[in-house]
């Protein structure tokens, strides 16, 4: 018999509790163990039960979903998925979530007879099991060499030259995916001279505040992308949730063509139309995330003489765009996340 995955539910609604309670418990490997009608019963039950996993709403009376979530990432190991419905306060909010460590967020079901509500149960429970297995490599790892602070870093395989001039660089990124690109992308100086496609996977709603949020605090301009503006150099353009994203004659085009990989924006959209309308060289980066998008992607841009950057197993949230990149065969240097940036830098800005 499997350990079950435990899960405490947080949210100041019954009806919402009751709702995600049902869904967790519908399946056979979690279970839910208790709830918490707000942020300090939220703490004080962490502290006490040690769940593998909290649901924690971003609204909560007493102490709000951002103030539980600093102290349980201080007391616990505990992995948070916030639930997040959709307004302009609460989308700023939740990337501050996951900048504030959260492994992810869902948009929060809005009743029990949601059109969606399959879907989002769906979603919630992949969360769930990656959130565990995420929990269990890193507590794995702090037992295996207590002290370390950061994951071990592992090696870059054999990193090659690219001597093409650049024209773009590509990234695409899920799961873990917010925190990373804004470490990157902030590192960026605005004298690169090209522009930069991001593909982050993400709600309709919240690519807009997450855009913000790393424009405040980068040296280059990020935007949301619309549909038809002319591609810049020194700009970083993230598709905005529910869109394609790709390249046509130097302009952004946007779609609502179905999702690929159950995802849209997809990265292999943004990819594979780049890698036909670039005519120059192509840096492509694939960062942590669950699923297989972007393998496809990388293979175009290979074939056009592009070159491939994946992040490490050691540093990903979720090692499955990575790893699936990497077995295409195309990927040129894998890298840690905090020497991402560095290795995009170094073929455009050359010494």
């Amino acid at each position: 018999m499997y350990e079950k995955i435990t899960v405490l539910v947080a949210d100041d609604s019954a009806l919402m509790r009751k709702m995600i309670s049902d869904m967790i418990n519908s399946q056979p490997d979690m279970e839910v163990i208790d709830t918490a009608k707000n942020g300090e019963i939220t703490v004080k039950k962490v502290r006490e039960q040690k769940p593998d996993i909290v649901t924690l709403d971003i609204e909560m009376p007493v102490k709000n979903g951002i103030e539980a979530l600093k102290e349980i990432k201080q007391i616990s190991s505990t992995e948070v998925i916030m639930l997040s419905s959709l307004t302009s306060e609460n989308s700023s909010t939740t990337i501050e979530a996951l900048k504030l460590g959260a492994f992810d967020f869902i948009q929060k079901p809005s009743s029990t007879i949601s059109l969606d509500i399959e879907k989002v149960s769906q979603e919630l429970f992949e969360k769930i099991r990656y959130a565990k297995a995420h929990k269990k490599k890193t507590s794995n790892f702090a037992e295996r060499e207590p002290a370390i602070a950061q994951p071990k870093i592992t090696k870059p395989i054999a990193i090659k030259n690219y001597n093409k001039k650049v024209d773009a660089i590509l990234i695409g990124a899920s799961t873990g995916g917010p925190k990373v690109l804004f470490d990157i992308i902030t590192k960026f100086p605005n004298t690169l001279d090209v522009p930069i496609l991001v593909v982050q996977h993400m709600p309709a709603g919240f690519t807009k505040a997450f855009a913000e949020r790393i424009d405040k605090n980068s040296s280059m301009t990020v935007v949301e992308a619309s549909d038809g503006e002319i591609i810049k150099p020194n700009v970083v353009y993230i598709a905005p949730g529910g869109f394609h994203m790709t390249v046509s004659n130097n302009k952004i085009k946007l779609d609502t063509t179905p999702s690929i990989h159950g995802v849209r924006p997809a990265v292999d959209k943004l990819f594979i139309s780049a890698a036909q309308n670039f005519t120059g060289g192509l840096i492509a980066c694939i960062c942590t995330g669950m699923g297989k998008d972007g393998a496809d992607g990388v293979r175009a841009v290979k074939d056009n003489g592009g070159y491939i950057v994946a992040q490490d197993e050691a540093s990903s949230t979720v090692y499955g765009m990575p790893k699936v990149a990497f077995e295409t065969g195309c990927v040129d240097s894998v890298v840690p996340d905090i020497r991402i940036a560095d290795e995009l830098i170094r073929f455009v800005i050359r010494k």
